[in-house]
């Protein structure tokens, strides 16, 4: 189990801090502890903070006020989310759930905007990372609109081991078929089909809770 200051010291953008900056973005840095259907963010509540789930699952959705919902991405353990919305006056935009018991690094508004008005290089992890979001989003809105259900899942499944967005995960991930009929918008029959589908094809190793990826650019080509 990552500690705060283990999962700090694995993240990429402290590393782009000088000394006394990341001396500083560590001791203003929190740990909170969400359970399973918790919510992270609310939609409409101020941004407060930068987030990074430390341990767990997290999924990024919206709903509707008629009640039709929306995934719009998940967050594994080692991911960072919000830093879009923190660069904006705006609400929160989404809401923020855990799938399981979660764990959650809140870095405050104001030492965000510090880091980011002095660190050349934090600016420069924020770039990339705000581009490599953008890149999965219009993926996802072409797979959607594309993919038959076996290739979403394929392609949800993929980016989830980005290596940008995650940075020095395996090639393992603990996650059930619910959880991942929530992040594909498939229903879990169908998400055992597909994973099974997948296994056949060799792009992956399914075991209880587990997913194991044996070809992660098989799993971003996938078409079905």
């Amino acid at each position: 189990m990552s500690t705060l200051d283990q999962f700090l010291a694995d993240s990429v953008w402290p590393q782009a801090l000088e000394p006394q900056a990341l001396a500083r973005a560590q001791d203003e840095t929190l740990e909170r502890k969400v359970g399973a259907g918790g919510y992270v963010c609310r939609k409409g509540e101020p941004v407060e903070h930068w987030i990074g789930v430390i341990e767990g699952l997290v999924k990024i959705s919206s709903v509707s006020p008629e009640g039709k919902a929306v995934t719009f991405t998940g967050v594994r353990a080692g991911g960072w989310f919000g830093e879009g919305s923190l660069l904006r006056p705006d609400p929160w935009r989404y809401d923020a759930v855990a799938l399981r018991d979660s764990r959650v690094a809140l870095v405050p508004r104001a030492t965000f905007e510090w880091m980011l008005d002095s660190s050349i290089g934090f600016n420069r992890f924020l770039l990339e990372q705000l581009n490599e979001r953008l890149a999965q989003f219009i993926a996802m809105v072409e797979y959607d609109r594309l993919l038959g259900p076996d290739a979403r899942v394929a392609r949800c499944l993929a980016a989830l081991f980005n290596p940008r967005l995650y940075p020095g995960s395996s090639r393992e991930l603990m996650i059930s078929q619910e959880e991942l009929g929530y992040l594909s918008g498939v229903s879990r029959q169908r998400v055992n089909q597909a994973l099974q589908r997948l296994g056949e094809c060799r792009l992956l190793q399914v075991d209880y809770g587990k997913v194991t990826v044996l070809d992660l650019d098989g799993l971003k080509s996938f078409e079905g």
